[in-house]
């Protein structure tokens, strides 16, 4: 095992934005799997369940309710919340994370912390009170856009740029006063940095990539990652296709990009947020054979981003499984990590940065 490398029986290991789900039975087999986050088309069955504990994690910020679609925003968020709090209830591996010390207990009795997070804040409609109705339902992380526009704001996809919009202002002080993350994954760069810079307490882009190594709408400028982390804020790194120009990412590309946003950013203000499940796609050629129509199917309904083709995983092939956090651990240690930086890196900063944000949520 290389230098470096994490005792998951130490450190608890968090994933800022991922999936719990096997993509190899029923739904989630026939619809891509990770390509849909809806949790009534993924497979939370046992071998998830275990997969994601042996992996040494400790928690994991799941995609909740609407992103992007023909469906209602708000009514689908709804029944997928409840349809989330059947399945934590249901297994008693699992708990729901409403503060930073719940990180620390599930993975101290061998649990695995559940967050609640949007991937777009869509289902607020124009009305920002509904922040109080999600909070007190068990939300913790609200991302503010999707790759198009809403009413908030500009995802990374929408023409001209556009910023951050009033109501988009009205629902950050919702969420400030709530205590809840102030999440900048897929937003626009405008529209980012605005949040940044009005938000009262810090916020977070918990999976995104540098753009400074690629350039994709996906990945955040050098500019976005400072601000960020000079709030006081959180950069988690993904492992996804947009880490290399190729479409073809490796673990390597996601050393990289976590050792560039370290440099932008302090090795205290940065950490995963992988986009994937701890399970495997186990008949990978198969699944290659339905790619091209679920990527497709995300261009046509909006969901869609610059860098996805249909030679392009939603995964780091080298970097997947019950082993990834291990490999890329040692991966760290190569590149000339610490041991404590890189518990810092696979847990440490994101549990720190909820500590700050979610005081009294």
């Amino acid at each position: 095992m290389a230098t470096g490398t994490l005792d998951a029986r130490r450190a608890p290991i968090v994933n800022a934005l991922g999936t719990l789900n096997n993509p190899n039975a029923g739904v989630a087999a026939e619809t891509g799997g990770q390509l849909n986050q809806r949790a009534a088309d993924l497979t939370i069955d046992a071998r998830a369940i275990d997969d994601a504990l042996r992996s040494g994690l400790a928690a994991v910020n799941v995609t909740i309710g609407y992103t992007a679609g023909d469906d209602d925003p708000f009514e689908s968020t709804v029944r997928d919340l409840a349809y989330w709090d059947e399945i934590v209830r249901t297994n008693d591996e699992l708990v729901k994370v409403y503060t930073a010390e719940d990180i620390s207990r599930a993975h101290d009795d061998g649990r695995l912390g559940i967050i609640y997070g949007f991937q777009n804040a869509a289902m607020v409609g124009a009305d920002a009170s509904r922040i109080n109705l999600f909070a007190d339902l068990g939300v913790r992380v609200v991302q503010l856009t999707y790759n198009a526009v809403n009413k908030l704001g500009g995802g990374c996809m929408a023409p001209g740029n556009p910023g951050l919009s009033d109501l988009g202002r009205e629902v950050i002080d919702r969420l400030n006063e709530r205590n809840l993350m102030v999440d900048l994954s897929h937003s626009g760069e405008r529209t980012c940095l605005d949040a940044a810079r009005y938000s009262r307490t810090p916020i977070s882009i918990n999976h995104t990539g540098c753009r400074a190594l690629v350039d994709l709408p996906r990945n955040k400028t050098d500019e976005e990652l400072r601000a960020v982390a000079e709030r006081g804020g959180f950069v988690g790194i993904y492992f996804m296709p947009f880490l290399n120009a190729s479409g073809h990412a490796t673990a390597a590309d996601v050393v990289e990009h976590i050792a560039h946003a370290v440099d932008v950013c302090g090795i205290d203000q940065v950490g995963i947020g992988t986009d994937g499940s701890a399970t495997p796609i186990d008949d990978l050629d198969g699944y290659l054979v339905t790619l091209a129509d679920h990527v497709e199917a995300r261009r046509a309904s909006g969901a869609g981003a610059a860098g996805e083709r249909a030679d392009t995983v939603p995964f780091v092939k080298d970097l997947s499984g019950v082993g990834q956090f291990e490999r890329l651990a040692g991966l760290l240690g190569d590149r000339g990590f610490g041991a404590e930086q890189i518990d810092k890196l696979l847990g440490g900063n994101f549990i720190a940065y909820a500590q700050r944000v979610w005081a009294d949520a």
